[in-house]
């Protein structure tokens, strides 16, 4: 356990679920788990007894990605832990593929005349959809000028992007057609609970965490995770976006809640103390937004701020993301007007300190 760590609280400690079963973690409230084939090799997922539609079960709270190995633990967990309730809704926190991924193979596993909604915000059924069809800008050849115009220069890194068609795609192969629409500041009653939506912006369009006053539980997705920093990312398609301004203001909106809340993140453990994880995380970005800021003293690029902000060899899929977020960071000092930018004579963006 790291210091950070030590200065929150894990009431489970380290007694996980076994992936194919449910754990009770308050009234009503269970975590399952299922595993990623990343470096981060896991994502929590959420069953709230519920009445709905006239009907009692179950709803679900993000999905995990489509491969055979989460759908064969789903069929588990449907089969033995769902005490013969079906899944009466889908929420999903988020439209990226380990959260949204399952949303469809998980409707057709229910009779077909009851088919169980999806709920999620506009923001990220529209982002889904756009990614599941792989348009022009997200995926493949198109993007690669945006790691050029920022510096990269790694051959067999550009030529791996440039051949990563419909990767959305495959870990999301089908998306719903139809979705039920939620939005910040809704109340929405499941079960014995009403839960609040508490947006969050900076890691993807429109987060949607829900917090319940009456349960003291906050179901943080992606905005609050013990462990890590949720990676914030300038991506291609939003070539000139401020995601880490985004997600420092959304992590805001959790300090009014009670100190004591049960968090329930989509990677790591269950804790309490999110006080003091969002001053750890407001810390952090600071810190680095220091070291970047230190050293653009003379002009820098997005690609020679990784090894700064990244100090550990990185394969194929932790660069995308350690890329963006070189980015992101150069960004909200360029925003700040603690950076200027400008583009050199072979279409290159570098920032130096005002």
């Amino acid at each position: 356990m790291n210091l950070q760590e030590a200065e929150l609280v894990y009431p489970f400690a380290d007694a996980l679920p076994d992936p194919g079963r449910k754990r009770e973690v308050a009234p009503g409230v269970y975590w399952i788990r299922k595993p990623l084939p990343f470096a981060l090799d896991h994502i929590n997922l959420w069953l709230l007894r519920d009445h709905h539609d006239g009907r009692d079960g179950w709803t679900v709270i993000d999905c995990g990605i489509a491969s055979d190995t989460t759908r064969g633990l789903w069929e588990q967990v449907i089969a033995n832990e769902l005490e013969g309730l079906p899944i009466v809704r889908i929420l999903c926190t988020h439209y990226h593929p380990d959260h949204l991924g399952n949303a469809s193979w998980l409707q057709r596993q229910m009779p077909a005349d009851r088919l169980p909604p999806l709920w999620i915000t506009l923001g990220e059924y529209a982002m889904g959809r756009v990614m599941h069809a792989a348009l022009q800008g997200t995926d493949g050849p198109e993007i690669v000028v945006h790691y050029t115009s920022n510096g990269l220069t790694d051959e067999a890194y550009l030529a791996s992007m440039s051949q990563r068609t419909g990767y959305y795609a495959r870990l999301v192969p089908d998306v719903p057609l139809t979705y039920h629409r939620i939005a910040a500041g809704q109340t929405i009653a499941i079960g014995e609970n009403h839960w609040t939506i508490i947006p969050g912006f900076g890691h993807s369009p429109e987060h949607a965490a829900l917090y319940s006053e009456r349960a003291n539980i906050l179901i943080s997705g992606d905005m609050l995770l013990p462990r890590i920093s949720t990676n914030v990312s300038v991506h291609a398609m939003e070539p000139e976006a401020n995601p880490v301004q985004q997600f420092l203001d959304s992590i805001r909106r959790f300090q009014p809640l009670p100190e004591d809340v049960l968090v329930l993140p989509s990677h790591g453990k269950p804790f309490r103390r999110a006080h003091r994880r969002v001053e750890q995380l407001l810390e952090h970005h600071d810190a680095r937004l220091g070291e970047v800021l230190a050293y653009c003293a003379s002009p820098r690029t997005a690609a020679d701020i990784v090894p700064i902000m990244f100090r550990r060899p990185l394969d194929t899929h932790q660069l995308f993301f350690a890329f963006g977020e070189a980015l992101a960071h150069l960004h909200a000092l360029w925003y700040a007007g603690s950076l200027r930018r400008e583009r050199d004579a072979g279409g290159v963006f570098r920032f130096e300190a005002v």
